[in-house]
């Protein structure tokens, strides 16, 4: 990651630096979070021993989460909690812009938990989403039922990135999510 970093920066471009931890697993949320620590503060010794800009990085990390095949639960507002201290603690303040990965997630789990990151986020970072399936999953369904229904693909695809965004700014409520109907 690191060396790619240097290389796309020397091209006057910005890095998008990804270490993930993956949800697979029976693996429980403390786990994910010392992985994730570890796994973070690694890279960013690498950056630094490239002599990266952290300034111009994006960091495309996952949220702090149990693994999928465990059987621990928890809440939005805990796993908001254990991956905002997790940042906090790995990620060095120059970097700016974190762009969650939603880790195969659903849709609405994956909108909640960044919206819960953003309503306690007491730090400099600019929390946003870079999902694939949580963004797309919805529309891709839609799409497959009738690839000449693009009205509608759109109007899903442009609530769930509605839904998104609004999350980016700690404002998203479930309400909002039961009053669509595509």
């Amino acid at each position: 990651l690191a060396r790619y970093a240097a290389l796309v920066q020397e091209a006057g471009m910005v890095p998008i630096i990804e270490p993930e931890v993956l949800m697979e697993g029976n693996h429980s949320a403390d786990v994910c979070y010392k992985k994730t620590s570890e796994i973070i503060k690694k890279c960013y010794e690498e950056l630094d021993l490239f002599k990266i800009d952290l300034k111009g990085t994006i960091l495309k990390p996952n949220m702090i989460l149990p693994g999928t095949n465990s059987d621990q639960k928890i809440t939005s507002k805990e796993i908001a909690e254990l991956t905002l201290k997790c940042l906090k603690e790995s990620v060095p303040s120059e970097v700016f812009g974190i762009a969650f990965l939603s880790g195969g997630q659903s849709e609405i789990g994956a909108t909640k938990n960044l919206n819960e990151i953003n309503k306690i986020n007491d730090t400099n970072f600019n929390f946003t989403f870079s999902y694939g399936r949580a963004l797309q999953q919805s529309a891709l369904k839609t799409w497959s039922k009738s690839m000449e229904d693009t009205k509608n693909v759109q109007k899903v695809f442009d609530h769930r990135a509605k839904m998104n965004s609004a999350s980016t700014e700690g404002k998203w409520e479930e309400k909002f999510e039961k009053n669509f109907a595509a």
